[in-house]
């Protein structure tokens, strides 16, 4: 039964592989198709004899079975022997093979290695095919496979080192003068990046780790050699880095890479740049150094002759106490720094020049700008010589000595030069203390004469000086009368028989040209202080005489009349001293029981201003129209006091309304006028105002004359307060008109100082009413 089955089997195997061959034919039959009849006989025999084929190796297999038993015993001893093999030779590839980056000759090795793999690969195919004929299983040989992977590795990772190697070694010929550090930075990044791209199996490896810190130590030197070739690095600098490196060599044009690379620079990449930088520091003070040669070197002083003397006077530079004040903060900033060691000497010598320039400078313009001052009052005024002929000797002495250093120092234009002789310094210290007597002398003179003529005190001393040197010709000094009095800017003489000026003065003009002349002829003969004391006694006099016959003379004609007859100060104050007196009769008459006193008082006023506004209308001059359009202000004021007295039915002169109003009043006895404003009486200064226009009378102008005149009063300050512009000098300046008296105006600054604002003037008191205005 088995057999028929198997034999069945295989007669459908058989006809399996036969079956299409058949189809085939029928299918060629099919299209009259007709193939050999010896194909046809082959068909039908094939099957039989495909059977006996399988049969007869069956047999055979049989047959050998014994043989083949004892050739895979064989076989799998060869297998074993070979592992072993492999073992043996995996640990001697390890110790043979290039993976040291010190290795000699790599390439040789790898040769050899290559050959011993290549042979135990054949011998391992070989073990391969016999197993495959007998069907046998054999190891994987991983060991000899890994040693095949790493050979393939190192060839790869040699030819890199080779590779960089060949590039490094071509670089390190290169003269240091022309290294390219930016092209070899290039190169070098781009082998870090193809070594960081190998096998990272390769990694672990001496000559992996060799080659990537020989690249990264090439950068980091390379970097190194770009500071060094700073412009800034000189010999000192790279004995310093030989030094600190402990490798000599000789530093020139003919230096290598090499050379430099020697020093390993990667290991003293901090100190490296440590030296630059001092380098580069040191470099910008050398620079600074020679930028400061060059600028002194070319700094020349200028001159000017002097107007009188035509000796040369040191020029006002700007330009160079600029570069002076500049290049000593330059140097003082240069000694803060921690690298000025090299420079340290050569700065400090710079220092003492330059400050030792500064000093000499400044002493040299004030000792220049004294003697300017004091040579035309010692030298060119007869007057002054006479007055102090010791002072005056000293001087001559001064001005020899002067004389010579300017001279001596236009022979030496450079600044440095000419400032730094030896001696100078002292020779104008010495010079500037003798002239520092000179000026107390001429000093105390002034003082001297501003006690005899006190309003010297209020002007400048070379004015004063002008005023003296010209002291003897009243021509020369009147320009000064507009700084000395309120408003007298000239004056007219007496002429003599040829028509010249004689020293007797007539009369004065103020500065609009108004002119009134003296009561009588003032003497302007002698010293200057003294004949000025009577240009103002006589310039006060005439305003006194002029009132008193003004008031005397103010019923006698209309008033429209009466002020072209006196001058506008005169004028205006009759007026005010006849509206107090007329209002004081007003009260009289209400205490009389007569009501309507002040009210028709009040009517005349208006009717008085309404005939000077009709006045104003017509033709008028210049002189006549300011001191109407003057009346016309203050009569406004009176009428407005009055007006406002009715309305508030005031019947007694001894209201505060009337009483805090500035009253001016005419005494007979004493031929004096006064002002009143509420317990406070001042008498009338009598100083020339001039025709001047005044301000216009308002409440606040009312409440600061009380506050100012009651301090006044009781011979304290006052200091009106508030914004700039608002008429707190302008008012304290109005009251002085109102009082007669001169008031000075000073505009503080720094040139004002307790000197100025309090010197000594005993004899002062009359001179004035004091504004200080900060403005």
């Amino acid at each position: 039964m088995g057999h028929l089955l198997a034999v069945k089997e295989r007669h459908s195997v058989t006809d399996a592989m036969f079956e299409p061959l058949k189809q085939t034919i029928e299918l060629l039959k099919t299209y009259e198709q007709h193939l050999p009849e010896e194909v046809y006989k082959q068909l039908e025999e094939l099957p039989e004899k495909w059977n006996n084929i399988k049969k007869l190796a069956i047999a055979v297999k049989q047959h050998v079975a014994p043989l083949q038993a004892n050739e895979m015993t064989l076989l799998r001893k060869s297998c074993a022997a070979f592992d072993v093999q492999q073992h043996k030779f995996r640990e001697r590839f390890w110790k043979e093979a290039p993976f040291r980056f010190d290795t000699e000759k790599p390439y040789k090795l790898l040769d050899a290695k290559h050959i011993e793999i290549k042979q135990m690969e054949s011998a391992m195919t070989s073990i391969y095919e016999s197993a495959g004929l007998f069907e046998v299983m054999v190891p994987d040989y991983k060991q000899l496979k890994q040693c095949r992977k790493e050979l393939c590795l190192l060839k790869e990772l040699w030819d890199m080192i080779s590779l960089v190697n060949t590039s490094l070694d071509d670089w390190q010929t290169t003269k240091w003068v022309d290294i390219n550090v930016e092209n070899m930075n290039l190169e070098c990044k781009k082998f870090a990046r193809e070594i960081r791209n190998l096998d990272k199996e390769m990694r672990a490896w001496d000559a992996f780790t060799g080659l990537d810190s020989k690249v990264k130590n090439m950068l980091t030197a390379l970097k190194a050699v770009a500071e060094l070739q700073n412009p800034a690095i000189r010999e000192r600098h790279w004995n310093q880095l030989m030094q600190m490196t402990g490798v000599r060599f000789v530093m020139d044009s003919d230096t290598t890479l090499a050379d430099l690379l020697k020093l390993n620079l990667h290991n003293f990449e901090d100190e490296v740049r440590g030296i630059v930088d001092k380098a580069v520091r040191e470099m910008s003070m050398e620079k600074v150094l020679k930028e400061l040669k060059m600028t002194w070197s070319t700094m020349e002083f200028q001159y000017e002759p002097h107007p009188r003397t035509n000796i040369p006077l040191l020029k006002s530079d700007e330009e160079l106490i600029e570069t002076l004040e500049d290049n000593q903060v330059q140097l003082q900033n240069l000694m803060t720094s921690k690298y000025i060691a090299f420079f340290l000497e050569e700065v400090s010598a710079w220092q003492r020049k330059l400050s030792t320039a500064d000093s000499v400078i400044s002493l040299w313009f004030e000792v220049q700008h004294t003697w300017s001052h004091l040579e035309s009052i010692f030298i060119g005024s007869e007057d002054i010589r006479a007055q102090l002929p010791e002072d005056s000797k000293r001087f001559e002495g001064i001005d020899v000595d002067f004389k010579g250093l300017a001279y001596e120092a236009q022979k030496t234009p450079n600044v440095v030069e000419a400032t730094n002789k030896p001696g100078l310094s002292q020779e104008l210290e010495d010079i500037q203390n003798r002239l520092s007597l000179c000026e107390k002398a001429l000093a105390e003179y002034l003082d001297m004469k501003r006690l005899a003529f006190p309003r010297f005190y209020f002007i400048s001393s070379a004015d004063l000086l002008d005023i003296l040197s010209n002291g003897t010709n009243p021509q020369l000094v009147q320009r000064h009368l507009s700084k000395l009095f309120d408003n007298l800017a000239k004056m007219k003489f007496q002429l003599d028989s040829e028509q010249k000026a004689t020293k007797v003065g007539l009369g004065m003009y103020s500065k609009e040209e108004e002119y009134v002349s003296f009561s009588e002829p003032c003497d302007c003969s002698g010293q200057v202080e003294v004949w000025l004391n009577h240009v103002l006694d006589s310039m006060k006099a005439t305003v006194r005489d002029e009132m008193t016959e003004a008031v005397m003379a103010y019923e006698e004609k209309p008033r429209e009349q009466w002020l072209f007859d006196y001058p506008a100060q005169v004028a205006l104050s009759c007026t005010q001293i006849w509206w107090t007196t007329e209002v004081g009769i007003a009260f009289a008459r209400v205490e009389e029981g007569y009501e309507n006193a002040m009210k028709e008082y009040h009517k005349k006023q208006v009717t008085q201003l309404n005939t000077l506004v009709t006045m104003l209308i017509g033709q008028l001059s210049k002189g006549d129209r300011q001191k109407i359009m003057t009346i016309c202000t203050i009569d406004v004021h009176a009428r407005d006091v009055v007006a406002k007295m009715i309305a508030q039915k005031v019947d007694n002169a001894q209201a505060f309304i009337w009483l805090s109003q500035l009253r001016h009043r005419w005494s007979d006895e004493e031929r004096h006028c006064f002002a009143n404003i509420c317990d406070a009486q001042f008498l009338y200064s009598y100083e020339y105002l001039g025709n001047t226009p005044r301000l216009v009378i308002t409440p606040l102008t009312d409440r600061c004359y009380i506050t100012l005149t009651q301090s006044l009063h009781l011979t304290m300050s006052g200091a009106p307060a508030g914004p700039a512009g608002t008429g707190k000098t302008e008012t304290t300046k109005d009251l002085g008109r109102a009082l007669g008296i001169m008031v000075y105006v000073f505009n503080c600054s720094e040139q004002m100082d307790y000197k100025v604002l309090l010197p000594p003037r005993p004899q002062c008191r009359h001179v004035g009413l004091g504004m200080l205005g900060a403005q």
